[in-house]
């Protein structure tokens, strides 16, 4: 069990996005307000993981596999001995309580949320909301968020100091699983324009990966007025209506390549849309298990090279794994799949006319040419960084964080101006 100040999960009512719609109708002052929460796992938990990694009931696997049919046995066995006798939770849990940590009751659900303010900012502050994807939670962005908030501390001109808000996504990390049907990322979109409000930033900068990229894009979509520019490290699957003839070679060589991918490495999206529950059962029991699915994306997506630990500790790795593991969410996570699957296709269609920006590091999967980013958003920036993957905020900090100052730099003014 994982409680903090706020208390343990409880079970909330059932709501729709147009109850999520109908809050910024709500007086200010009636508004519901963040408390400040401590993750903390209970003793009994922190000893049930480790009875239950003892007790693994391993399967047989071919010889010599390494990862080439999932997770390298030998590699897994490696990192569940460490788990069981020499990872420390507390204090990778006592690392995480340094950032402000909150919980809020929006439409009903209890949110989880990072809010850390700009240090010693010089000039006017841009507040960004950043948006996490699956396999992770607001884990992603641990090692950017004081490059953001402390950019001089770091090296960099102060004048580039954000305030961050780092939310988990809905059934992600410290955020409930929704009780009625899952959230899809429109909804969640006008979850965090609401939480925004809320803070007290009318206008602000959405920033994403995964399906937080998608969040990004939606909150940009249907939030114009409150966006002032969108960062995103992808943009998604291609999803296109029209004729191949319609796409440029490019486009199209990037259809084919993102279908072929789609068919060697998707089997687990396959499962996240349609039948999530029954692999929700295993995977919430077995902490093994969880640690094999998590684990393999993480080597497979990042700028790894092959060796999942040139990029992850042990530490970070674990500290991922036990997020999910604590909190129980590994099934709600990947019941966002299935909502994001019945958005209707018109939807996919619409162009962001907020300025938008892009970062494809080098590492990621599926990454779309700038006709096709020019085709579905306003473009005011693509860069190509020379390193990183698909977790490039802790995969490398410094470079990401560096990408979002260069990006927003010039949206400080036009923020400040706006809110005369």
């Amino acid at each position: 069990m994982v409680c903090g100040r706020v208390g343990t999960r409880t079970v909330h009512s059932i709501y729709s996005p147009v109850s999520i719609r109908r809050m910024r109708t709500t007086r200010l002052d009636e508004w519901p307000r963040p408390e400040p929460f401590i993750p903390q796992a209970s003793p009994a938990a922190l000893e049930d993981l480790r009875a239950r990694l003892r007790l693994t009931r391993w399967p047989a696997t071919p010889e010599d596999v390494g990862w080439s049919i999932g997770t390298d046995p030998t590699y897994l066995h490696e990192l569940v001995a460490y788990w069981s006798d020499g990872f420390d939770w507390q204090a990778q849990e006592a690392t995480l309580a340094q950032f402000p940590h909150f919980r809020i009751s929006l439409a009903g659900l209890g949110i989880h949320f990072v809010h850390a303010r700009a240090i010693a900012p010089v000039g006017p502050v841009l507040p960004l909301v950043l948006s996490h994807g699956w396999p992770d939670s607001f884990w992603r962005y641990t090692r950017v968020i004081s490059l953001l908030t402390n950019p001089g501390a770091h090296g960099a001109d102060p004048s580039d100091a954000f305030d961050v808000v780092v939310p988990d996504l809905p059934g992600f990390g410290y955020s409930d699983p929704p009780v009625g049907p899952p959230l899809d990322a429109i909804a969640v979109a006008d979850l965090w324009a609401q939480l925004m409000d809320i803070l007290g930033y009318p206008r602000f900068g959405a920033v994403g990966g995964d399906k937080g990229s998608s969040v990004s894009r939606y909150l940009a979509l249907d939030h114009p007025d409150r966006v002032v520019a969108v960062h995103r490290m992808d943009a998604g699957l291609p999803l296109f209506a029209g004729l191949p003839a319609d796409l440029t070679p490019e486009e199209r060589s990037w259809v084919g390549g993102a279908a072929a991918w789609s068919a060697a490495e998707g089997a687990y999206a396959a499962v996240h849309r349609t039948k999530p529950q029954t692999q929700a059962f295993g995977l919430t029991d077995s902490p093994v298990g969880l640690a094999a699915w998590i684990v393999e994306k993480l080597r497979a997506w990042s700028d790894c090279g092959g060796d999942i630990e040139r990029r992850f500790t042990k530490d970070e790795v674990l500290t991922n794994v036990t997020l999910y593991w604590l909190t129980g969410t590994i099934g709600s996570s990947m019941l966002m799949y299935r909502a994001d699957a019945a958005i209707p296709p018109e939807q996919h269609s619409r162009r962001v006319e907020v300025p938008s920006g892009f970062s494809l590091f080098q590492g990621d999967i599926v990454r779309p040419p700038r006709a096709w980013l020019e085709r579905t958003a306003n473009v005011v920036r693509v860069t190509e960084p020379p390193r990183g993957g698909h977790f490039a905020p802790i995969e490398e900090p410094e470079l990401y964080a560096e990408e979002l100052r260069s990006f927003f730099r010039p949206y400080r003014a036009t923020m400040a101006r706006d809110l005369r």
